[in-house]
């Protein structure tokens, strides 16, 4: 089983793609709660160096509250995460797929809610 929705966006570049991303979040009703910029943090804590990569940590508040609601502890799992990395051919969009997530959480509820969940990240990285 995959733990990601990928796409790759030919011939754009990667603000373009990362400008593109957040607005698919938004309209489909997610915030970008918090932002990991990979590249500068490798190079600036271990002076390595590497494509263009950064992890946008996104959530959706109602999708979130009816997860956290059914599973207190759930929030140790979010945000849900959409990496955005450089790679041969374009940038590739990749988003976590909740049902694989937490496939180890013994609830059917749940799991109905990360469904939910990811049909809707599956539109965000369809919509970039």
């Amino acid at each position: 089983m995959s733990y990601t929705l990928d796409r790759i966006i030919p011939d754009a570049s990667f603000d373009e793609v990362d400008a593109r991303t957040r607005k698919a979040l938004m309209d489909a009703g997610f915030g970008v709660l918090t932002e990991i910029d990979v590249k500068a943090t490798m190079k600036k804590k271990i002076d390595k160096d590497m494509d263009d990569y950064r992890i946008l940590g996104a959530c959706n508040p109602n999708m979130a509250w009816q997860a956290i609601g059914l599973e207190p502890r759930l929030g140790a799992m979010l945000p849900c995460n959409v990496i955005l990395r450089a790679v041969e051919g374009g940038v590739e969009v990749s988003a976590i797929d909740p049902v694989a997530s937490m496939a180890a959480i013994d609830n059917d509820d749940l799991h109905k809610v990360a469904g939910q969940v990811r049909d809707m990240l599956r539109d965000v990285v369809d919509a970039v």
